[in-house]
């Protein structure tokens, strides 16, 4: 069952999803409403010519900082100083970066102007981070996300040379700040660097702990 939200601040136990994950539809994106969402494993996900779409997967994502997969020629990438890692410092750039990248089985971006307004004012309020990779003060890739206490919700990400996205993630990881990072979607990417599934249960018992 699809729950349809109205003004109220109000999600529907996260465990009523159906089995792709879907919770709810409807609802708006003002940070009040954001944040109660992640603070129950629960984030929206749509596109311009749909309702907002909220989430809540039965199974999640996620990489444990300790677990992070750093190959021997990528430590060499990271040892050799060719990029430097900023935090915070290009929030709205990054958000608009990741909006264009073009991605596998994707037709068009979910990261829409409204999706990009509403990350910006979490951001603006402190609950959203970024980190940003430059090679020759030039912009070349980075992340961001949502601060959910013990968990760092992340977003999306880009990469315009080799290596950039994976920069800006090992930094992340390295930065000792959060006990999980939940990558919402699963990728061979990330899978490659260490993410794996965990139950809800188990994400939910980190994330409130």
């Amino acid at each position: 069952m699809i729950f349809r939200l109205n003004e109220r601040l109000v999600f529907p136990d996260p465990e009523l999803a159906d089995p792709d994950g879907l919770l709810a539809v409807g609802g708006d994106l003002l940070a009040e409403r954001l944040l109660l969402a992640y603070q129950h494993g629960i984030f929206p996900w749509y596109s311009d010519d749909t309702p907002i779409l909220w989430y809540a997967p039965h199974q999640r994502f996620v990489l444990y900082p300790d677990e992070l997969h750093v190959s021997k020629s990528m430590r060499q990438v990271l040892r050799s100083g060719s990029f430097t890692v900023t935090q915070n410092q290009a929030f709205e750039q990054v958000i608009a970066a990741c909006s264009v990248v073009l991605r596998e089985g994707q037709d068009g971006t979910w990261i829409t102007d409204d999706m990009q307004q509403a990350y910006i004012n979490l951001y603006m309020l402190g609950h959203a981070h970024s980190y940003e990779v430059w090679k020759n003060n030039e912009l070349v890739g980075g992340l961001y996300g949502v601060d959910a206490g013990s968990v760092f919700c992340g977003e999306s990400m880009f990469s315009k040379v080799s290596n950039a996205s994976k920069i800006a993630l090992i930094t992340l990881c390295q930065s000792a700040a959060y006990d999980l990072i939940d990558c919402q979607v699963h990728t061979g990417h990330l899978e490659s660097l260490g993410a794996r599934f965990i139950d809800r249960k188990a994400y939910l018992h980190i994330l409130q702990s």
